[in-house]
């Protein structure tokens, strides 16, 4: 190749990509990101309100793609596809990290930083939320009550309670533990799953023995990715409480809740008990 040819080359413009479509752009009709940028009307005239009520619907965001992995993890096991579950189950856990960065840009909220804007918020609380409700549930925290701020929003009350009396995705291990032949006893693989899950000695018991021996290394994975998943949730729950505690202290919470005394119970649960008491037995 000459040298004058090669310099053309060189010196070409780069190819430009497409920039004239008829209607809106393709990753307009794919993202909608002109609908999510426009869904931010504040009400009061703080500017510190705006990252509170973005950042808050990124939240909702996290929580739905959340409950899909969970959901698609719990469908799997009930499909005996541990692999499938478990690949969700790993997605969740980069997922939930992202959701709880989202604390980031308000765990530094002060009294005062919070108190101007906050009752724009009126009786507005989190626990109000619908998806992460889903979540909650979806990790056996049941509780018919919950469905009741919801009875004015049809969908979101059908979706609540529909997954209120499904299986939850920790109902679905043990589902699989005994299918297995792991002694989970019946009452625990046939209790009425729209009630909150209580820890289980029995069930302890048979994580022990699966953590134990070497006959379900599945099994254990499984466990694994499950625990990655508890701890992840209570961080979130403890960000949560160290952000309110620090914008609010031991003030009652929006919404008629009991602030932080209520989280710092939340926080003291662990999400899939038996998964961490039988470390001890091991």
């Amino acid at each position: 190749m000459s040298q004058k040819a090669h310099l053309s080359i060189e010196t070409q413009e780069p190819e430009t990509p497409h920039l004239d479509f008829a209607g809106t752009t393709p990753y307009e009709d794919y993202v909608k990101a002109d609908v999510l940028t426009h869904l931010q009307h504040t009400l009061s005239d703080d500017p510190g309100e705006m990252v509170f009520l973005v950042t808050t619907q990124v939240m909702e965001l996290w929580f739905t793609v959340i409950v899909h992995e969970w959901e698609t993890a719990a469908n799997a096991l009930r499909s005996d596809d541990v692999p499938i579950a478990i690949a969700a189950l790993k997605r969740s856990v980069r997922e939930l990290e992202a959701l709880n960065a989202s604390w980031k840009p308000l765990g530094r909220l002060t009294p005062a930083q919070f108190n101007s804007y906050r009752s724009a918020l009126g009786e507005g609380s989190g626990f109000q939320s619908a998806m992460y409700r889903r979540m909650e549930f979806l990790l056996g925290e049941k509780s018919a009550s919950m469905l009741v701020p919801h009875r004015g929003a049809p969908r979101a009350h059908a979706e609540l309670e529909k997954a209120l009396h499904e299986p939850s995705l920790y109902d679905e291990v043990l589902r699989l533990m005994a299918r297995r032949g792991h002694a989970v006893p019946a009452s625990v693989v046939h209790r009425d799953v729209s009630q909150r899950y209580e820890p289980s000695d029995l069930v302890e018991q048979a994580w022990t023995a699966i953590y134990c021996g070497d006959q379900d290394a599945e099994l254990a994975r499984l466990g694994e990715a499950l625990s990655d998943v508890a701890e992840l949730v209570w961080r979130w729950r403890n960000d949560h409480l160290v952000a309110t505690r620090r914008a609010m202290g031991a003030k009652a919470g929006t919404g008629g809740s009991a602030g932080v005394a209520w989280l710092e119970k939340r926080a003291r649960k662990n999400v899939f008990p038996e998964l961490w008491t039988a470390r001890s037995h091991v």
